[in-house]
């Protein structure tokens, strides 16, 4: 893939950030414009998220204004908000991972530090990867039906703030006894599995928050979406899921069954939570789920492909 832009001398970079965050540094603007300065780039136009523009409305005023590079400085939920808007338009999405989760930023390596995502953002590589849709709602680590939306709905903003990824554990304590539920999973249109089951997450990246791999064959740039059906029944399931997802293991048993598809569409017996990347979307009684080969361009930090 084509480096990214060292030099970039007189070029616009936009910083999408995620104005909700409180730990963010307070003196977070003037430290994005020097850096941007100190690379010879122009004056950064440095856009904070409202209650009304997650990112998504923000990054189109940045193409819009010429950036070359956007950065989304925030979580899962502004990196999901820019890549919205930048798929298919050409010009690189970076990332400063500053969330609870950070899926996407853990899966391209994108560092945690500051200075150094800055780097890889301004002098890195780029990289195309694939995106997903649920119901219209772009992704680009996973979304789900049943338990793991619950889980979602179920962790506090303040929690996130204070704990980080661990707030979600918290939470999932609370919904392990959640009622299954029967659903139907069609994959590419082929005969429908069923399963009684407690959640149907589908994945572009595989990772859950903490940097498990619940589907350790997923990749984000294979045209592929990884599905996960879980049916872990007690206590003692889901701790064999647990253990499974934190050291990546490929076993698959009636507990947890993954599979591959370009298409995927769930129905269930029950109304049920959803949610893509970290942000609830409304509930229902299904989820139809499709990948975007190749739509989305990210900014990586260098070195060789993989």
């Amino acid at each position: 893939m084509p480096a990214g832009s060292g030099g970039g001398a007189g070029q616009l970079a936009a910083f999408v950030v995620n104005a909700a965050h409180p730990l963010r540094p307070p003196d977070l603007r003037a430290r994005l414009a020097a850096a941007t300065l100190a690379r010879g780039w122009a004056e950064p136009l440095v856009l904070m998220t409202t209650p009304q523009d997650s990112g998504a409305g923000l990054a189109r005023q940045a193409l819009a204004a010429g950036a070359v590079v956007v950065f989304a400085v925030g979580g899962d939920g502004t990196v999901r908000a820019c890549a919205a808007a930048l798929a298919g338009s050409g010009v690189p999405l970076a990332i400063v991972p500053a969330g609870s989760a950070n899926l996407t930023a853990n899966a391209l390596k994108i560092p945690a530090r500051l200075t150094q995502a800055l780097a890889a953002g301004f002098g890195g590589r780029d990289r195309q990867i694939d995106l997903g849709v649920a119901d219209g709602a772009v992704f680009t680590a996973m979304a789900g039906i049943g338990i793991d939306a619950a889980v979602v709905g179920a962790t506090t903003h303040a929690a996130k703030t204070l704990a980080g990824w661990p707030a979600y554990a918290a939470a999932a304590a609370t919904q392990l006894r959640r009622p299954p539920a029967v659903f139907s999973v069609r994959l590419d249109g082929g005969e429908p599995v069923l399963a009684l089951a407690r959640s149907v997450a589908v994945g572009n990246c595989g990772l859950l928050p903490g940097g498990f791999a619940i589907m350790p064959d997923a990749r984000l740039d294979d045209g592929l979406l990884d599905v996960a059906i879980l049916a872990p029944a007690g206590l003692r399931g889901w701790a064999s899921v647990g253990i499974r997802a934190a050291t990546g293991s490929r076993r698959e048993d009636g507990q947890l069954a993954r599979y591959q598809a370009r298409r995927v569409e769930i129905r269930a017996s029950a109304r049920q939570p959803r949610q893509a990347d970290g942000e609830l979307i409304g509930a229902g009684y299904s989820l139809t789920v499709q990948v975007r080969p190749g739509a989305l361009l990210v900014r990586v930090p260098p070195g060789p492909a993989r």
